[in-house]
């Protein structure tokens, strides 16, 4: 049973649940009809995932590692490292960049960000907004390879800044602008990797899960791992190259708490994703998945999105 109802029944039926019920029937809808919204995700970012929450106190350096990628993030020392809802900043000026196919972000406003993602274009968002920029123009990133080789280890990096340049002017007032006088230019780095790697996730489940960034976490990073899996594969939930090291959580006192966290988080992506093959192993060591696709391909989609979809996943 796929309607409204009944998945309001499914979940504890309330006013909100019934709101997002209907929302799981929107996103069930489009998918089956090949109609999806298609956004981007910077594939360091899907791969590792930036910190869900406010590093502590005079923390300036983060990292994550997937396999053998490295994600290693200096933050500027007043404004820290990007965390929480900054990565949705990095996943629209990524989608606008793949979409126009322009290092050169332009937007009116804002609250066109806010507005494009869901999020409520008050004072508090706005300043939220700004922050994120802040954090995002002042950190450095180092993102590349370790290969363990006999007798010799070798690591290949690139340094990167998010963005060369800005101009912003996000005042309250500015929904009703209507020339795009606010930019972002990205770095030629950054935006070379968005050329060779652009990962498309759906945009009304990003929307959908703009307030739970570890969810959000785990859905763009299944998007990926799905999509490359060979056949059925197992991750380990824990260890140096286990999940809890690659998306953006904070360290759990105990295995258990990350295990509970994973499945809750599972249950909302299969809302939204109901053949998203991922489950946690019955020993609770390892996420089992498949391969499957989170965004599938669409009858009337235009060359260039059809086109980035297809080499989206090479590397």
């Amino acid at each position: 049973m796929n309607s409204a109802k009944a998945i309001a029944q499914q979940l504890g039926w309330t006013e909100m649940v019934e709101r997002q019920a209907d929302q799981v029937c929107e996103v069930r809808a489009r998918r089956s009809q090949g109609d999806q919204d298609v956004a981007f995700g910077a594939r360091p970012f899907i791969l590792c995932g930036l910190p869900i929450r406010r590093l502590p106190a005079g923390a300036l350096s983060y990292r994550r590692q997937n396999g053998r990628f490295i994600l290693d993030i200096v933050g500027h020392p007043e404004w820290g490292v990007p965390f929480g809802q900054d990565r949705l900043l990095l996943l629209y000026l990524a989608t606008q960049a793949v979409r126009f196919q322009s290092p050169v972000v332009w937007f009116r406003s804002g609250a066109e960000i806010l507005i494009d993602w869901g999020m409520p274009t008050n004072g508090c968002h706005y300043k939220r907004l700004f922050d994120a920029f802040r954090r995002v123009f002042g950190s450095t990133m180092f993102f590349g390879t370790s290969d363990d080789r006999k007798d010799l280890q070798v690591w290949q990096c690139s340094r990167v800044h998010f963005f060369d340049a800005m101009k912003l002017s996000l005042t309250e007032t500015g929904a009703k602008t209507v020339a795009r006088d606010n930019s972002v230019t990205l770095s030629p780095e950054f935006w070379h990797e968005l050329q060779q790697h652009p990962i498309p996730v759906d945009a009304e489940v990003v929307r959908l899960l703009a307030r739970n960034p570890g969810c959000l976490d785990l859905y763009t990073w299944l998007t990926w791992r799905c999509y490359q899996a060979k056949g059925s594969e197992r991750v380990p939930l824990f260890g140096s190259y286990g999940l809890a090291n690659q998306l953006g959580v904070q360290t759990f006192s105990r295995e258990r708490k990350f295990r509970e966290r994973i499945n809750s988080w599972l249950k909302l992506v299969r809302l939204y994703w109901p053949e998203c093959p991922a489950r946690v192993s019955s020993n609770g060591a390892f996420l089992e998945l498949s391969n499957a696709l989170a965004v599938l391909p669409r009858a009337a989609q235009d060359a260039l999105t059809a086109k980035l979809t297809a080499v989206a996943f090479q590397s």
